[in-house]
């Protein structure tokens, strides 16, 4: 039996956070085996299905024996053609499909271990906060120090470039971007990425920008790739998946492009870790990429209708809150006498909601919650009905 001493785990694992969303997901578990009828718009994990003719696709390859083996480090030749098309025909990018791509087990994968090919002890990296957690773990975990880069509301959530300090500026090796934004739902034009590569090539940095809500957006906006600006693949790299896309977050595929030699140092790290991805599960996301896209314009027309309703809802309760141009988030200012994470409990406790405290997501996350579009509209109305019984209630 292992003696469960303080230091029988590395310090860099000590270091981490607790992950948020397991935390949430023992908060939630808990409550619905008191019989509590929870909402759940905490994770972001789409309640909407993959698409038949993906599905049909991937149960047709798995009964080939063909693919029941071990997949290529890079990914097959067929799905990173795949993404070379779907790139240049959503944002005009061409890449090299063998030397400027490269499968990934989810982004989440490639995100945490791209670190590890750059950075060495005590390097930094230029992480926004808030931020999806994974850029500052992976950071932490490679012997990085992660520096924060603060998303206040009067930069529209994005990081202020000029005043990071000089000293900062010229040691960082990485700098970490996500738009459109999780968990604020923000997002960038190309005179912003103009800016991110302009300060790259200045201080010689890595540009890593997580563009995995690139198709979630409504209102005319349509997002762009950071790397349709001049010289950003000089400089960057850009990773995306199928999860949020296809609603396949389950499958665990995803992708990097851009950068030849960035790209090349993550595949050195990844042939030493795994073994690649189940060749029946990229097969499956070439169909997605290269077949009928209708499957997205409809989860983009369920989010719009779940937005509206969600957002209309929340102001009519007087919450601080923007209608998101993209993404499946809503960012919302806790009311006031409360702190997110008090607040978050105060909802689960009271009126059975989860929802993800903005300062699980970093410091400068504090005083906001984040609202995931993932419940249908009758219970998003329900969200809303509950919250509104709560007035008199310490609301």
């Amino acid at each position: 039996m292992v003696n469960h001493r303080k230091d029988m785990y590395s310090d860099k694992l000590n270091l981490l956070p607790p992950y948020l969303f397991s935390s949430l997901d023992e908060l939630k578990q808990d409550k619905i085996k008191k019989g509590v009828d929870v909402i759940n718009l905490g994770v972001g994990d789409p309640d909407l299905p993959t698409s038949s003719h993906i599905i049909d696709v991937l149960c047709k390859a798995a009964r080939d024996p063909k693919n029941h083996k071990y997949p290529s480090y890079n990914g097959m030749q067929e799905f990173r053609e795949a993404i070379v098309k779907w790139y240049k025909n959503r944002f005009n990018v061409s890449f090299d499909a063998d030397k400027e791509v490269l499968a990934l087990i989810g982004s989440k994968e490639g995100i945490a271990h791209l670190p590890l090919a750059f950075l060495n002890k005590d390097d930094l990296a230029l992480v926004p906060d808030p931020a999806y957690t994974v850029y500052k773990i992976g950071t932490i975990l490679a012997g990085g120090i992660p520096i924060s880069m603060p998303l206040l509301k009067e930069n529209d959530f994005k990081p202020d470039l000029s005043r990071l300090n000089k000293r900062v500026r010229r040691s960082a090796k990485i700098l970490f971007i996500n738009y459109p934004n999780n968990p604020t739902s923000a997002t960038a034009d190309e005179n912003f990425y103009k800016e991110v590569v302009d300060f790259a090539m200045d201080n010689d940095l890595i540009v890593c920008n997580d563009n995995a809500y690139s198709e979630i957006y409504f209102d005319g906006y349509r997002p762009p790739s950071f790397l349709e600006i001049k010289n950003a693949k000089n400089v960057g790299v850009e990773f995306n998946s199928l999860s949020k896309t296809y609603n396949m977050t389950g499958w665990r595929i995803g992708y990097i492009v851009g950068n030849e030699d960035i790209v090349r140092g993550l595949g050195k790290v990844k042939t030493n870790i795994d073994s690649g991805i189940f060749n029946v599960v990229q097969i499956a996301a070439t169909e997605a990429l290269l077949g009928d896209q209708s499957c997205v314009e409809d989860n983009r027309r369920v989010y719009k209708e779940r937005r509206d309703v969600l957002v209309k809802g929340l102001k009519n309760l007087s919450f601080d809150v923007k209608n998101p141009l993209a993404t499946f988030y809503v960012w919302a200012k806790v009311p006031d006498g409360y702190d997110s994470i008090s607040f978050s409990r105060f909802l689960i406790d009271n009126a059975g909601i989860v929802v993800t405290p903005g300062v699980g997501f970093g410091e400068y996350g504090e005083g906001y919650i984040r609202f995931a579009l993932t419940e249908s509209i009758e219970r998003i109305e329900e969200c809303i009905n509950r919250i509104n019984l709560l007035k008199g209630e310490g609301l």
